[in-house]
């Protein structure tokens, strides 16, 4: 007799996140999924370059997470990464490793929950530097994402970026200008964004997205996990 097997996610998370992992553990930890972590190396600080040179890695990491076994889902955990590299280059990378897996970014996932919360129109908020922010507007507007305001801490080290206080990040979410918004999406998996997205929402009174939010999201109901799941904003409660 055989136990029942759950669906299996596979988590690329950068090798310099102290985020992404403690994020998904918090949501994923209770629910009918068995999550596996491997760890792509990856380079500060951050730049265009250096997001580049995961590519030829996602393939390999992919496949030491439970190597020759099916995974029903890989989550490639850098939004940045993603955006330079190309959504559609990561998918065939991870594939080639996990043959027909479902794949998921955090911008493959954001662009899905902007569809799905009906959002036209959103202000951006990032950790990021000015050349990496550069690509991300950019390819938001290729998406026709309509960014109607957009601000940024200007940094460049994951550790940082992990580093800045929740709480702090909340009083300066809340202070933005988002009037002409239907939504503020917090871009980057290192940002400890997750735990103040219900609070952010109450305070400015619209559908306040992240990252690894989305990813979960995504994930999530790519394994066929469909129940609300509160105190992480809207978009996991619908």
């Amino acid at each position: 007799f055989k136990k029942k097997i759950n669906p299996r996610v596979g988590l690329l998370a950068l090798s310099t996140d102290l985020t992404i992992e403690s994020d998904f553990q918090s949501i994923c930890q209770k629910l009918p999924l068995d999550l596996f972590v491997n760890r792509i190396h990856n380079e500060n600080p951050l730049t265009k370059e250096n997001l580049l040179k995961m590519y030829d890695q996602i393939e390999p990491v992919t496949e030491k997470i439970l190597p020759g076994q099916k995974i029903n889902t890989v989550a490639y955990a850098c939004t940045s990464g993603t955006i330079t590299i190309g959504e559609d280059k990561v998918k065939k990378k991870i594939q080639l490793a996990k043959p027909n897996c479902y794949v998921t970014t955090p911008i493959t996932s954001a662009i899905k929950a902007f569809k799905e919360m009906n959002v036209k129109k959103i202000a951006l908020f990032t950790p990021y530097p000015e050349s990496v922010n550069k690509t991300i507007l950019e390819y938001f507007n290729i998406k026709n994402i309509n960014i109607i305001s957009f601000s940024t801490f200007n940094i460049d080290l994951d550790e940082d970026i992990a580093s800045v206080d929740p709480k702090f990040l909340s009083e300066t979410l809340t202070k933005l200008d988002i009037r002409n918004a239907d939504a503020l999406f917090i871009s980057c998996t290192a940002l400890p964004a997750l735990e103040i997205l219900d609070e952010v929402e109450k305070k400015i009174g619209k559908i306040v997205l992240s990252s690894n939010q989305t990813l979960i999201w995504d994930t999530l109901r790519s394994v066929g996990y469909k129940s609300p799941i509160q105190g992480y904003g809207k978009l996991l409660r619908n």
